[in-house]
């Protein structure tokens, strides 16, 4: 089977790859670049554990492949800490134990930082809705919630 060269911005890193035809995005992340971050939790689209943002839209990374994304950006969880410094979403999540056994989180995470990119001041119930595609089996989503309007509101402060 041919594999095909890409070139995509990972995490802000230019990265080639190669990959066959039929692998997922989920896959290449996972197996050819090393960034085991993103989660496989159901591999048809369903839990959002495997959630990433491509081209500033947070996608399911087991429902692309990866040959569809020369010269996409690609953001993942390993791209949200700069350094040893959390991202205030990872901090927050931390603060309000919104984790426990840590498959859903990273996929939460990215559709929380791209919510947040999108609209800086969600009110609860459009935090909700944009996490509906995301299942939780531990934690319950009350605190995830939480700390997803408590980083709004630190970062919203840091900004000004």
């Amino acid at each position: 089977m041919k594999k095909y060269n890409i070139t995509a911005s990972v995490n802000g890193d230019e990265l080639d790859y190669s990959c066959y035809a039929d692998q997922t995005l989920l896959e290449v992340l996972r197996e050819n670049l090393q960034m085991t971050g993103t989660k496989n939790g159901c591999g048809s689209g369903d839990c959002g554990a495997c959630t990433v943002i491509v081209n500033k839209r947070p996608v399911n990374a087991c429902l692309i492949l990866g040959v569809e994304l020369e010269g996409a950006i690609i953001e993942t969880v390993e791209g949200l800490a700069e350094g040893s410094t959390l991202h205030p979403l990872q901090q927050k999540f931390l603060d309000h134990a919104a984790l426990q056994c840590g498959i859903c989180t990273p996929g939460f995470l990215t559709m929380s930082k791209a919510l947040l990119e999108r609209n800086p001041d969600p009110t609860e119930t459009e935090v909700r809705y944009a996490l509906a595609g995301n299942l939780c089996r531990c934690t319950g989503y009350d605190k995830i919630v939480r700390a997803v309007l408590d980083a709004a509101a630190e970062m919203r402060a840091n900004a000004s």
